[in-house]
């Protein structure tokens, strides 16, 4: 099992922060354009809720399409949901969004993933060469676009 944990302090309030969030469209918005992420789906109402499934297209490699499918699993408003993956290019995908007002203003908000790429030294190696780098470069844009939008 691997695990990929980020924090960020954003400036703005508890509500906006989680109003953005929990809206699957603004998925696309963080996401690097070279992951070619396309929302095909989302079950039920627009607003986030525990059941709901979201259905993608990525191409995290070669420009190769893959459909990925998550759940909402779990859903505190203001502060805390679970995506996990059902169908997709991990063995095992469980992804918690925190976000924490802070007591001098703002608000931390903390991605901690626990994936699975592969079993063995084959899933190992395939984590440290090509994996782990996506997600960081991932995670590293959506730290630069959100730390524009909300840090200004």
């Amino acid at each position: 099992m691997h695990h990929l944990y980020r924090t960020q302090l954003l400036s703005c309030s508890l509500e906006e922060a989680w109003r953005f969030f929990v809206k699957p469209e603004n998925l696309k918005v963080i996401t690097p354009a070279f992951m070619g992420f396309d929302i095909q789906s989302v079950s039920g109402p627009r607003e986030l809720h525990a059941g709901q499934i979201i259905s993608y297209k990525v191409k995290p490699l070669l420009g190769i399409p893959l459909n990925w499918v998550t759940e909402i699993t779990h859903v505190t408003e203001p502060c805390f949901f679970v995506d996990e993956q059902r169908w997709g290019p991990f063995l095992f995908w469980h992804h918690k969004h925190y976000l924490e007002m802070l007591p001098d203003g703002g608000v931390q908000m903390t991605d901690s993933v626990h994936y699975k790429v592969f079993y063995g030294l084959a899933g190992n190696l395939l984590n440290r060469w090509i994996v782990k780098k996506k997600l960081d470069a991932i995670f590293d844009h959506r730290q630069k676009v959100v730390g524009g939008m909300f840090n200004g």
